[in-house]
């Protein structure tokens, strides 16, 4: 026990070295973008906030190569030091020694999914928009809630909101759609009721409709109008329809399954959506996959030689894992195979070559 609290320790502790120098690098990094692109138009404290804003993204997004860091990092420190070989003469295999560190990285995974990812997610959405305030760009031009799905679109002399009940995938073609128009002060103009609208370049196209003027002058039923057909003019494309929506990143992942059920009510796929959220769920088993097969490659004697060829193949084998991992992720995300299958099978296909490795390592 004595042990495993002393791997466990040694490992927590080189996770979060490399974790802070990487912390650090990037923030670096960050931050002389950041004054590259903002420095004329935002102070150094805004543009530090920024920068520690877009951090935490990129920090888990390289997650999986800091955990295989930290693996080569502290068993090539025990190798070094010959712990390995007077832990292997007390009678512990190496696949014991391995305990400590599994749980640790299994900790680490639940943490980073339970906290680390919804902390992520907000502090995405908070650098877009101060971004966005100083690119002097707007907000997201869609948003989906249980009451149907939202547009806003705008031009020098008006606003409109888009209320639709169902759209398509693309959300280029709408169901029970209400159009509101507001003038730049904020009073309402007009309000328009049709049973579809579909996006055409330039314009809303608008069938069965029917418009209410709002002004006070004049009540609004009785100089209410019907359309079989109406356009009305927008900038929108299907493009920025589908952008709006943000990365699956920006959501939480303890919001994802009831965001997933908002948007398959209002007609668009969620299939981007839960690959990501099974991907989330399978992160501590990718780290593990990573641990694995760092140590599969770092845990021999160093007077053995070639340790540098063996620490380049663990670096090589996970960057190439985790290309995979984004593969399997793309093809979930075109429906190719089911969300499941996408985010599951690169890491348990990693952890069963990876024991495999160890134990022809370690017992021939």
């Amino acid at each position: 026990m004595i042990l495993h609290r002393y791997f466990a320790r040694r490992f927590a502790i080189t996770f979060a070295a490399t974790f802070g120098g990487f912390f650090l690098l990037m923030l670096l990094i960050d931050l002389v973008e950041q004054l590259r692109r903002f420095g004329g138009d935002a102070s150094f404290a805004e543009v530090l906030q920024l920068s520690l804003l877009n951090l935490p993204d990129g920090l888990y997004g390289i997650m999986p190569l800091i955990m295989v860091l930290a693996t080569i990092a502290m068993f090539l420190g025990l190798a070094r030091s010959s712990e390995m070989v007077v832990t292997r003469a007390a009678g512990r295999s190496a696949l014991k020694a391995l305990i400590a560190p599994i749980i640790v990285t299994l900790l680490i995974g639940a943490v980073a999914v339970a906290v680390f990812n919804p902390l992520v997610a907000a502090t995405s959405k908070e650098f877009e928009a101060r971004e966005a305030a100083l690119k002097s760009g707007g907000p997201s031009v869609l948003s989906i809630s249980s009451g149907g799905l939202w547009l806003r679109q705008g031009s020098d002399t008006s606003q409109t909101v888009i209320r639709a009940a169902r759209t398509n995938l693309d959300g280029t073609e709408l169901q029970d759609v209400t159009f509101l128009t507001f003038t730049p002060t904020g009073g309402p103009t007009r309000r328009i009721e049709a049973a579809t609208a579909t996006l055409t370049p330039g314009a809303w196209t608008l069938i069965d409709a029917k418009v209410w003027p709002l002004d006070r002058a004049r009540v609004a039923e009785q100089w209410a109008t019907t359309h079989a057909e109406l356009r009305i003019p927008s900038t929108l494309t299907a493009d920025e329809i589908r952008d709006s929506f943000g990365a699956p990143s920006s959501i939480p992942i303890w919001e994802l399954p009831a965001f997933i059920d908002r948007l398959e009510v209002a007609g668009f796929s969620a299939t981007r959506h839960a690959v990501w959220m099974h991907m989330e769920l399978a992160l501590p088993l990718f780290l593990l996959a990573m641990v694995l097969i760092g140590s599969a490659f770092t845990m021999r004697h160093q007077r053995g030689g070639r340790t540098g060829v063996m620490v380049l193949t663990a670096v090589l084998i996970c960057f190439a894992l985790f290309f995979l991992r984004n593969f399997a992720q793309i093809l979930g995300e075109n429906g190719q195979i089911p969300p499941i299958l996408a985010a599951w099978a690169p890491p348990i296909a990693a952890i069963g070559a990876a024991l495999g490795l160890l134990l022809h390592t370690e017992d021939g």
